[in-house]
């Protein structure tokens, strides 16, 4: 039987440099946009620990859902705020396992992917220009721009672009936590305060290795009805398990639901469920 234990696994996806650029067909983006603005292949990196017998790791499943839009690339112009998530992976028994992503962007530091970037926007811009310098598209942006002093079209579409003499290029890596219940709020805690302890320019109290540690190994369970405080690198966090007569643990706030939809959609979502109509959630 499994142990009581906060969380199963801690895990690093991102860029793995030795494959290099790979474009992610599973996200639906096209050649047509700008390198900046494709997606590629994100990998998992690393897993702590390799496996526990109760809950088997899935990496293609975890790999998918901590950065189900793929490997995004910015550069020192773009936002990078970190972007936090959660998913759950349901198993044929019907059992459940709980994921927690943070997102966040960092230095390319590796000179061939830099330059394997650089060569994708020379290949686009090149390719831009046989399909809009031709005579009758140079009269018809003339037409419409109103520019007719030389200006092509694929100058305006190289402005958003990567000069590697020029930019500083970012990826986005993820960090997640895999635990046997949704205790949303401690897990974004956990994971903000790593991602603050990595980004930080004075070092954190402990080696970060002994904080993952100690959330993987030495943090329990809360028993039922119970709450449990633990020190994350920064701080206290706190987590609250429901009682076996309360209702089921939901961690989110139902704020968020209402700044989504908005009241009207969030009253027909509501008289839909009472109705027993069935309900179909889109979101890309």
């Amino acid at each position: 039987s499994a142990p009581g234990r906060f969380a199963d696994y801690f895990v690093i996806c991102g860029l793995d440099t030795e494959t290099g650029l790979e474009p992610d067909e599973l996200s639906g983006e096209n050649f047509e946009q700008t390198p900046l603005r494709r997606t590629f292949k994100s990998k998992v990196l690393a897993r702590y620990p390799e496996n526990v017998e109760w809950n088997p790791f899935d990496q293609d499943a975890v790999g998918m859902l901590c950065m189900p839009k793929g490997l995004a690339f910015k550069t020192q112009a773009d936002s990078r705020e970190p972007q936090f998530h959660s998913f759950i992976i349901t198993r044929e028994d019907g059992s459940r396992t709980f994921g927690f992503s943070l997102t966040f962007f960092e230095e390319v530091t590796s000179k061939q992917i830099c330059s394997a970037m650089q060569t994708l926007y020379h290949m686009h811009n090149a390719e831009y220009d046989i399909l809009h310098t031709s005579p009758t598209n140079d009269k018809e942006s003339c037409g419409s721009t109103g520019d007719c002093n030389g200006t092509s079209v694929s100058k305006l579409q190289r402005f958003n672009s990567y000069d590697i003499s020029r930019d500083t290029l970012y990826v986005s890596k993820c960090i997640c936590l895999i635990t046997p219940m949704s205790f949303m709020k401690a897990c974004k805690k956990v994971l903000e305060q790593l991602h603050q302890a990595v980004t930080s320019p004075q070092p954190p109290p402990l080696p970060l290795e002994s904080y993952i540690y100690n959330i993987l190994y030495e943090v329990p369970l809360p028993p039922a009805g119970r709450s449990l405080k633990f020190l994350g690198v920064y701080g206290p966090i706190i987590c609250q398990r429901p009682s076996t007569s309360e209702l089921p643990l939901f961690d989110f706030p139902v704020k968020e639901v209402f700044e989504l939809l908005g009241v009207e959609n969030v009253v027909q979502l509501f008289t839909c469920a009472l109705l027993e109509f069935q309900i179909l959630l889109y979101s890309q």
